[in-house]
Formats: C-alpha cells, structure tokens, sequence
C-alpha cells in the first residue's frame, strides 16, 4: 500500500523539491516501504521454499537484494541530499536524473552503480520471484503473475514519458498486496490442545 501511496501526487524531481517537508515525508516511508518489502517477500519465499526450487530461490535473492539496494537509495534520498541541495545542486541534480533513467552531466560516484544494481534486482529479481511463485501453486496465482509481469513493465520507462513513472508502479503494490493477503491467510490449521483419545470416543460411543 505504501509503494502505491507514495506515487499519488508526487512531486516534481528537481532540486528545489529535496529541502520540502513533502521530499523527507515521501523518501522516509519509501525507506519504510523497502524494509518492509523485504521482510514480505523473505515471508512468501520461506512459507514455499521446496516448492520454489532453484528458480524461487535465485528470484529471491535477486528482488531482495534490489529492494535492500533501493532502501539505502531512499536514506540517501532522505538524509543526504536535503543537505547538498544548496552547497552541491549539481551533483543532487544529477542524481535525480539518474534515478528516473536519464544521464548525470557529471559522475555521481557510486550512485551510478547502486541505481544500476537496484534496477537489475528489481526487474530480474521481480519477473523470476513471481514466476516460481505462479509454479509453485501455494501463494495467490493471480497475484505472482501480476508481480512478475508489473516488474519487468517497469522497462518500458525507457522509452515512455516521465508522466507514466509513478502509474506503472500499481501493478507491483497491487500484486505485493494480494500475495501479502494470500500468504495471511495461508496459516497452517492449529490441532486441539486436548483432543480425544480415539478409545474415550469408540467407549463413549458404545
């Protein structure tokens, strides 16, 4: 819900934007979404870890390692860059660039290769999670088609409009959403603390 949340009336990513109490709000519960991310999806991989396989298990650690990449990106976002957007505008500039695909005017030092890794992550790491997911037949179908098919949309952005950044981010909520609820209510069926012994049941029977 957070990853959905975030995206409704976002801000234009401009420097002026990163000293904005709206900036710290929005960066401070994407964090929070990131961690909470991964703690959902190592949830939905352990409940169905044999019937992943290989496959559930490479996914795994592909989306997971993209979403841990992603929460570093948002406290860089969040207590970083409000700080250097009035003695280094340039270099927050650049930045911002890179993170929705475009090109920074000068090098932004590792950032380049976090955004770079974190998208890798997210886009194999996504499509692979959601796929063994839908073979594996224990979490909601539906809900690990519409993951694996929302993250590997998300390459579209390369060639579509900036408008169209913060819609195609529904799709992955929506099916984090449904594989949360199916994984909730996928509880294991508890046994009576006193059952009946099988011989009280037959003797009372007769």
């Amino acid at each position: 819900m957070l990853f959905i949340g975030v995206q409704v009336n976002h801000p234009a990513m401009d420097v002026s934007s990163v000293t904005t109490t709206d900036w710290a709000v929005r960066s401070t519960a994407k964090a929070l979404m990131a961690a909470l991310a991964l703690a959902g999806i190592t949830g939905m991989y352990l409940r169905q870890v044999r019937q992943t396989g290989i496959l559930g298990f490479l996914g795994y650690v592909l989306f997971a390692a993209g979403y841990l990449l992603m929460l570093s990106i948002e406290v860089v976002a969040a207590a970083v860059l409000p700080a250097l957007a009035h003695t280094a505008p340039g270099y927050v500039a650049d930045v911002l660039a890179v993170a929705f695909g475009g090109t920074a005017t000068h090098g932004i030092g590792a950032m380049q290769t976090v955004f770079v890794l974190s998208s890798v992550g997210y886009l194999a790491g996504g499509c692979l999670f959601g796929i063994a997911l839908f073979r594996a037949r224990v979490l909601a179908r539906w809900a690990a088609a519409l993951l694996a098919a929302g993250t590997v949309a998300t390459v579209a952005l390369a060639v579509l409009p900036e408008s169209f950044n913060r819609p195609l981010a529904v799709p992955t909520g929506v099916a984090l959403i449904g594989l949360g609820i199916s994984l909730w209510r996928d509880q294991p069926t508890t046994v009576s603390d006193n059952p009946t012994p099988p011989r009280a049941e037959s003797a009372a029977a007769q």
